[in-house]
């Protein structure tokens, strides 16, 4: 009885085993259709769009997508605030948050900066920046405000113009 029960069991599991293995298809290919070369393989594998290539370089395929090092408003922008300390960046997100700064000078007075990419093209309104002020009169004292003026601005033309200088670099 119980002999008869273990060979339901492993007829089960070999009918099981036996019938997926004959609806999947492993992965390899015919030997014949294949070039033996590997080199020639990966080429032919990447035209049939069938596998990723690493580059060392820009992108120079069709996509739209650049590596955060290529693209020029991304590095004008954190080259900028360089001498911010950096709370969160997303590059896929497209956002730099600054953590609060502040000088020696006025230890009670910080501020911190929010950059938001709309595109990626180098335009006035490709940025979002926003600038925030925190005035604390003692520790847990502290009052945090959007800081409106000049320093948006100067901001902004900072990150267009040098840009646009590795704009024209990445050209020649």
């Amino acid at each position: 009885m119980i002999i008869l029960k273990n060979f339901k069991i492993l007829a089960i599991l070999l009918l099981i085993t036996f019938g997926f293995n004959s609806c999947i298809k492993l992965p390899g290919g015919d030997a014949r259709k294949n070039p033996p070369d590997p080199k020639l393989r990966v080429k032919k594998n990447l035209a049939e769009g069938k596998g990723i290539q690493f580059s060392r370089g820009s992108m120079g395929g069709t996509g739209n997508f650049e590596f955060s090092s290529s693209n020029e408003l991304w590095r004008a922008s954190l080259d900028t605030i360089d001498f911010m300390p950096l709370a969160s960046v997303n590059y896929g997100g497209g956002i730099i948050v600054t953590d609060w700064y502040s000088t020696d000078k006025n230890s009670d007075e910080s501020i911190k900066i929010s950059i938001r990419f709309l595109t990626n093209e180098i335009r006035s309104d490709s940025l979002d920046i926003k600038v925030f002020n925190r005035k604390c009169v003692a520790q847990s004292n502290c009052v945090v405000s959007e800081k409106t003026g000049n320093l948006i601005s100067e901001l902004t033309a900072k990150i267009l113009k040098t840009a646009t200088i590795y704009k024209e670099k990445k050209k020649n």
